[in-house]
């Protein structure tokens, strides 16, 4: 076994007959002025996709003893954000399925029309401090711009917990998703094994979706014994 793999051993065990958290995931979603109708449901329907995606259902189960806990959020503006599903333990299929379905039944709330990734930082941030006790606390952010208001992304550096980003271009325009993936490297991500996942147009949302979640949630094999 490895250590890292004894680790997990060790604090399986430590962790007694209460379930230990494996890892909190807090999914924000842009829902600025330039997503659009169709957009918006491309992204929503797109996450629950990409949830009950067979690999990505496998990786979330992976561990019974150490569930994955998730949360749903939208942000744009600077005090413009909204908790779309609170913090859910994954424990079973039926989790997924019931996660899904409230994501594909979500409308469209009033917010703002700016984008503050700084401020969607921020309010990620303090979602998963309620999650102290988990493992590893991964805040995701989704995007199809850069910040043009609020506290500026690079000045909001959380400790203890890893930021990835998926961001979102023009169909057909590598070189503007190319230079977006680069303004989220230098200023957006942040933390222990932090990454960029690109989708090239609104379409293409879930595959990426898929690809970041599986990359996320990466387990260690511990053995039973």
């Amino acid at each position: 076994m490895t250590r890292l793999a004894c680790l997990a051993a060790l604090l399986l065990w430590g962790a007694g007959a209460e379930a230990a958290c494996r890892q909190a995931l807090a999914l924000g979603l842009d829902v600025s002025g330039s997503v659009d109708a169709l957009e918006y449901r491309l992204q929503l329907d797109g996450l629950a996709g990409a949830l009950e995606d067979p690999e990505v259902m496998g990786a979330l189960l992976a561990m019974p003893e150490a569930p994955v806990s998730v949360a749903v959020f939208e942000w744009s503006g600077p005090g413009s954000q909204r908790l779309v599903a609170p913090w859910r333990r994954i424990e079973g299929p039926v989790d997924v399925a019931d996660l899904a379905a409230l994501l594909r039944g979500t409308q469209r709330g009033q917010l703002g029309q700016s984008t503050a990734i700084g401020a969607a930082k921020r309010f990620g941030a303090a979602l998963l401090s309620e999650q102290g006790g988990c493992w590893r606390r991964v805040l995701d952010l989704s995007g199809d711009g850069k910040s043009n208001t609020g506290p500026r992304p690079q000045d909001s550096r959380p400790g203890g917990i890893t930021i990835n980003g998926l961001v979102i271009g023009a169909s057909g325009d590598a070189n503007g998703i190319g230079a977006l993936a680069s303004y989220y490297r230098a200023y957006v991500i942040a933390g222990p094994d932090a990454f960029v996942e690109t989708a090239l147009g609104f379409e293409a949302f879930e595959a990426a979706m898929v690809r970041k979640l599986k990359r996320e949630l990466q387990v260690l094999a511990v053995s039973s014994r």
